[in-house]
Parts: structure tokens; C-alpha cells; sequence
């Protein structure tokens, strides 16, 4: 069973780099619709309404795929199920895709065109930056989701195979959609924002372990964790995004504008340079590297806990 699940695992990961994203009835927006519709009847301004919505979206989500699971009875139908799920909830050459399309549009000197593309990376106001402040913005998403939409999967699809991969999946959605320190969402998303950094509190860590041992500087890397990672307001993202800014002998952080004029004044993570266009290239093929390190952990993870039983 589980080297079914490591060629599985394998498999989507080769998918992923191949075509990306699925592009038509993506189960993962498929679970945001359903998730939006579910919100209108359970939204109330409260924790425990919250916890409920999270318990009944990645509660049913994860007992479909555990049901999935164990229907395919045949090493080969559990093989392609992981397979399918892998590709479905991994991100990474899709997130690779849109850092690449904002590095062309900069070095062609499309600012506005820049500055559009990179609102599908950030949730902020991205109408005045400047070029370096697009690269910034890049090379911090690159970091971040590069642990939430490759690692993370890849360590619970090891872990736990078809349920674990869709767990990670759906709270991470869900943290995505309503897990917002706002006036909105501060009680109802609060389940989700927990939920989502709990299931992400390892794979973070484990990406800033592989950043900093793929990286240029792995020193600089971990020297930047240590120091700097504690400062950022996500226990995860701090680990991530500080480990790659040490690798690539970066800087970020910085005064950040969100829609609705809310500014933040983001604690600064490495103690290099300031990122420049030139450094999403370096971003993505770290994030790359990072991404084929988790794959061997996790088909190698699957493959001893095979044998040891």
C-alpha cells in the first residue's frame, strides 16, 4: 500500500510540473463554492460558528476521501486516486507560472501589466508599486506558498495518503477565504486560521529545513530563521519566508497596503539586499528545488514505513 501511495504521490507531482492546476471542474474550487454557499446559512459572528463550519467542510471532505480511499481496493485504483488527489491539490507550477508571467511583464517594462498579474500572488493593494516593490511581493508569495501549496500536501499525503491530502487542502482554503483578522471574520475564521496553521506548522518548518540545505547560503538561511522568523505575525510564514530570504541573501518585509487603505509594517526577515526583478528567477528555482526535496521525503517516508511493518 504505501508504494502505491509514494508512485502516487509521485505521479500527481509529475502532473503538477507538467500541465499544472487542472483547468476545467477543479475540485478545489469546486470545495470554495460549495464552502461560499455553506457560509451564507452558517455565518454568525461567532467562534463556535466558525468551528462548526470548519467541522462540517473538512470533516465531510476528509470522510469522502477516506471513503474513496477505501474503495479502490486494487493497489493500482489506490495508486491512481493519489495520483488524481496529488495533482489536484498541489500548486506549485501554477504559482511558478504566474511569478514568471510578472518577471515578463517587468523586464518588458509593463508596469501596470505587472502590477495586475501579481494581484493573483498577494491580497494587497498592488496599484502603486513600483518594480521592486512587485518583486517583493513575489519572491514572499513564491516563499510562503511554496510550503502551503507543495510541502504541506506532499508531508500529508505521506502521512495519512487520499485524507491527508485533502485535510491540508480544505483548511487551507478555507484559511484563504475566511481566516482574516477583520471585523467580518476575526470570530468566524478563527477555526480556520488555527486549523490551517496547525496542519501547516511542519511543513513549514521542513521547507525552511530544505530552503536552507538547497539553497546558495544555507548559513544565511537558517542564521535568518533564527533570528528573524518569530518577528513575522504567521508562525509559518515567518519560518519560510525568513529561510528563503537568508538562501538568497535577501531582505523582506516592509510596509505592506491592503485594500481599504490598512497598512502593515511587516517585521524585516534576512539581513541581505532588497529584492529586484532579477531575483524572481532565483525565487522559483529555489521554490523548484525545495518542491523535488519534499517529493523524495515524502515517496522515501512512504516507502520505510512499508517496510518497517
Amino acid at each position: 500500500m504505501n508504494a502505491g501511495r509514494a508512485l502516487g504521490l509521485a505521479l500527481g507531482f509529475a502532473a503538477d510540473r507538467v500541465w499544472g492546476d487542472p483547468r476545467r471542474l477543479h475540485p478545489v474550487a469546486g470545495f470554495g463554492a460549495c464552502a461560499l454557499t455553506m457560509e451564507r446559512r452558517t455565518y454568525r459572528d461567532t467562534r463556535a460558528s466558525g468551528i462548526a463550519h470548519v467541522l462540517m467542510l473538512v470533516g465531510g471532505a476528509v470522510g469522502l476521501a477516506y471513503a474513496a480511499e477505501h474503495a479502490a481496493r486494487t493497489p493500482c485504483a489506490r495508486t491512481v486516486l493519489t495520483a488524481a488527489a496529488t495533482w489536484a491539490v498541489l500548486g506549485g507550477r501554477s504559482l511558478e507560472r504566474e511569478a514568471d508571467a510578472v518577471h515578463a511583464f517587468l523586464a518588458a517594462g509593463d508596469l501596470d501589466s505587472a502590477r495586475a498579474r501579481v494581484r493573483n500572488l498577494v491580497g494587497r493593494d498592488t496599484t502603486a508599486l513600483e518594480p521592486d516593490e512587485i518583486a517583493r511581493a513575489v519572491v514572499e508569495s513564491v516563499a510562503e506558498n511554496t510550503s502551503d501549496a507543495v510541502v504541506a500536501s506532499l508531508v500529508w499525503g505521506a502521512v495519512a495518503g487520499v485524507p491527508g491530502l485533502v485535510a491540508h487542502r480544505c483548511a487551507n482554503t478555507l484559511d484563504a477565504m475566511i481566516g482574516h483578522r477583520n471585523a467580518h471574520y476575526g470570530r468566524f475564521g478563527w477555526a480556520a486560521a488555527r486549523l490551517d496553521d496547525l496542519l501547516g506548522l511542519p511543513a513549514a518548518r521542513f521547507s525552511g529545513v530544505l530552503a536552507a540545505a538547497l539553497g546558495p547560503d544555507p548559513a544565511g538561511a537558517l542564521r535568518a530563521w533564527h533570528r528573524d522568523a518569530r518577528r513575522h505575525p504567521s508562525p509559518n510564514a515567518g519560518v519560510v519566508e525568513a529561510s528563503f530570504a537568508g538562501a538568497l541573501g535577501l531582505q523582506l518585509g516592509g510596509v505592506n497596503t491592503y485594500y481599504g487603505n490598512r497598512r502593515e509594517d511587516r517585521a524585516r526577515l534576512g539581513c541581505g539586499r532588497a529584492p529586484v526583478p532579477s531575483d524572481i528567477p532565483r525565487t522559483t528555482r529555489l521554490a523548484r528545488r525545495v518542491g523535488v526535496g519534499a517529493l523524495m521525503a515524502a515517496v522515501t517516508w512512504c516507502l520505510a514505513s512499508g517496510t518497517k511493518r
